[in-house]
């Protein structure tokens, strides 16, 4: 469970939007139809059928792990936003402070030289600072001090960092007025658990590969005895994945605690917590919410239990590693080695323009987002997607309605959900403030450790002012979609608002196929396995009759069964459990997007146009949204990791709807097919 996002994709494996050097779409139909395989049975294998043609023509960029719809709307985004930069930076003398930070940060980056002639000085400090630990107590601060809001705002349970903890500041639990610091299970450099216990022949390869690439960043930093320190760090990291929560533990939101600030030291001893909330900022916080109630007291035990010097060696590869992108190429050469060749597949390093603009975002999103939205998203596009808003929440208050299994006493609570729902278009209303953030043309360390210290404040700012429902918790740049259960709200941001899943000049049935679909989805996220323990306010309480609930349940387990089918590897198949909040809801918004795409008609039949009848083209649509090929490593780590499915999956959610049937005249004998009986049925 995600309590600050439910989100669309997953932020490090995000998909993309059209071919790949392919034609763009018809102006009339607005789908893809040199991309489709007419010669596959939509009934056999819909994703096929959709994206067939595509398929067999479009390679994975050499730099990516995964290629499809969302990614290459992320590279066009990505290329519209450099120049934005490169703006601010050569008109400097005419931007204002906080467009010359952007051009400045950007430059810092991009001037290799002065990177290299730098080495690894600017992380001297820090590294001294770790050799003179001397105690637990100096182990500590240290922690405490390195603590940073760096959970993926996109995949918090999907949580692995350099930093013991993590740490990000949002709405109480129990009580919505007032914002508490929350506690997350760290310290792992790989993505999870299961690659340092689980015994199959893959992780075992990884695990080698690992402290291979741990031993040569040591070396690369100077340090003595390189191998011999990995191992020692492995070891460690070893013992921190076994008192992690798993993946499916930390999906479940009953599992979070409440601990008082002097219940730290009794529930989890072993760690100065005083020392270290002090170090952290947090040392005013009265409460907290620890979200890894088992791996938090494992974690803790571990700092008086382990040698200081692996915790010190942990610290001081973790150090080099986080700020590895920053440092002459041989680091970044090496970071790029393990965490992109190895463990996703990915043969080539993207230019360094591309990753200079994504790490400007993360350091100065709102005000980069800024310069977005004054260029791409006019006023006109933020009212029509905020029309098409309003028909899909119009459709799930009939859709409600008409829910035979639901009781009044929920129906009355989903539709007080419903109506207090926040909807962001766009951007915010208010953006991030970084006139006190310092950055310097020449010091693209320092800039980044100040911008994510920045940040870290702004976040701990929150624990005294009060509950924001419209925070953002993405950029208007970003290519992706939210829903945020804490504060009833959800987020579109502009980059997605645009061709394909959006087209002013394209038909309406592809529009509704695809931003009605992912409208659909997360609006879904306020009322399904998870959202429905978060009531209008935000507040953990489930709102659900026992009887209402058990029915949900049962549907979501034949949904889960569904999913459990789907099996890219013959030793690994998609979870569907892991994956269920994310069924749901491609399900429930698909079908909440049809019937929005039938009521925007008035009664009247949708126009035929290249053969294909509406119907047809809206289930087309939806299915090239999915459009993806990944690396086996990539989508391995997905599957392992991820609360999504893989999208080639996803696209085959039609199957559970009565007019897909219809529309493709799909019988009993065609390979997708199911009963009628078996066809889920939530929403």
């Amino acid at each position: 469970m995600v309590l600050r996002t439910r989100s669309l994709v997953f932020a490090t494996l995000v998909l993309a939007v059209a071919a790949w050097g392919a034609p763009p779409p018809s102006p009339k139909a607005g789908i893809d139809l040199a991309g489709m395989d007419r010669s596959v049975k939509p009934g056999n294998n819909f994703f096929e059928y959709a994206n067939g043609g595509w398929l067999k023509s479009t390679p994975i960029p050499p730099d990516k792990g995964s290629y499809g719809v969302f990614t290459m709307l992320v590279d066009k985004t990505r290329q519209r936003v450099q120049k934005l930069i490169q703006q601010a930076a050569a008109s400097s003398s005419n931007a204002s402070p906080e467009q010359r930070k952007v051009g400045e940060f950007y430059s810092s980056f991009m001037d290799e030289s002065a990177i290299e002639q730098k080495g690894l000085a600017p992380l001297k400090p820090q590294l001294e600072a770790i050799a003179a630990i001397r105690n637990r107590k100096m182990l500590a601060r240290i922690i405490g001090a390195t603590l940073r809001a760096d959970v993926d705002p996109l995949n918090a349970t999907n949580f692995y960092t350099d930093h013991l903890f993590g740490v990000w500041v949002s709405q109480s639990l129990t009580d919505p007025h007032r914002s508490v610091p929350y506690l997350l299970q760290g310290g792992l450099g790989m993505p999870d658990r299961d690659y340092y216990l689980s015994d199959s022949p893959h992780m075992v390869t990884l695990r080698k590969q690992y402290r291979a690439h741990v031993a040569a960043m040591l070396e690369l930093a100077g340090f003595s005895r390189p191998e011999e320190r990995a191992a020692g760090i492995f070891s460690l990291e070893t013992k921190m994945a076994r008192v992690h929560a798993t993946r499916l533990e930390s999906e479940e939101v009953k599992n979070a605690v409440e601990w008082k600030r002097d219940e730290l030291p009794k529930k989890a001893p072993g760690l100065d917590w005083t020392v270290l909330l002090k170090a952290a900022g947090l040392n005013d916080a009265p409460e907290f919410i620890i979200w890894h109630p088992k791996a938090v007291p494992g974690l803790a035990a571990l700092v008086s239990s382990e040698p200081l010097d692996e915790w010190k060696d942990w610290l001081a590869y973790h150090t080099v590693e986080h700020w590895s992108n920053f440092l002459p190429r041989a680091f970044v050469d090496e970071h790029f080695n393990f965490y992109s060749k190895d463990l996703n597949g990915i043969p080539q390093q993207r230019p360094r323009w591309q990753r200079g603009v994504d790490f400007t975002n993360q350091a100065l999103g709102d005000e980069v987002g800024k310069l977005y939205v004054e260029r791409y998203f006019p006023p006109s596009a933020k009212a029509r997607i905020q029309a098409l808003v309003a028909d899909l929440l119009k459709v799930y208050a009939k859709r409600i309605d008409a829910l035979s299994w639901m009781s009044p006493q929920t129906k009355a609570r989903a539709k007080e959900k419903l109506a207090t729902l926040k909807v962001g278009v766009g951007y915010p209303d208010r953006w991030a403030d970084y006139s006190e953030l310092e950055i310097r043309k020449d010091d693209a360390v320092g800039n980044a450790n100040r911008a994510e210290l920045y940040y870290y404040h702004q976040q701990l700012a929150k624990l005294h002012q009060p509950v924001d429902r419209g925070e953002w918790w993405m950029t208007p740049q970003t290519v992706n979609a939210v829903n945020l259960p804490l504060q009833n709200a959800l987020n579109f941001p502009a980059a997605i608002l645009q061709p394909p899943f959006f087209d002013p000049a394209a038909d309406a049935a592809a529009n509704y196929g695809s931003i009605g679909a992912v409208i659909g989805h997360e609006i879904s996220h306020s009322f399904d396995d998870q959202g429905s323990q978060f009531d209008a306010q935000g507040r953990l309480a489930n709102w659900w009759t026992p009887q209402d609930f058990a029915h949900f349940k049962a549907a979501g387990e034949a949904l889960a069964r569904q999913y459990d089918q789907y099996r890219p590897f013959p030793d690994l198949a998609v979870n569907g459990r892991q994956t269920l909040s994310e069924d749901i809801a491609d399900l429930a918004g698909l079908a909440a997007a049809y019937d929005a795409y039938h009521l925007s008609l008035d009664g009247e039949p949708g126009p035929v146009l290249d053969d294909l009848t509406a119907d047809q083209r809206f289930f087309i649509s939806y299915a090239q949204s999915w459009r993806v090929k990944s690396r086996p490593a990539v989508l391995r780590n997905q599957i392992l990791t991820n609360s999504h499915a893989p999208g080639q999956y996803r696209a085959l959610t039609v199957r559970n709807l009565d007019p897909w049937y219809a529309a493709f005249s799909v019988g009993p004998s065609a390979k997708m097919y199911l009963a009628p009986p078996n066809r889920v049925r939530i929403w």
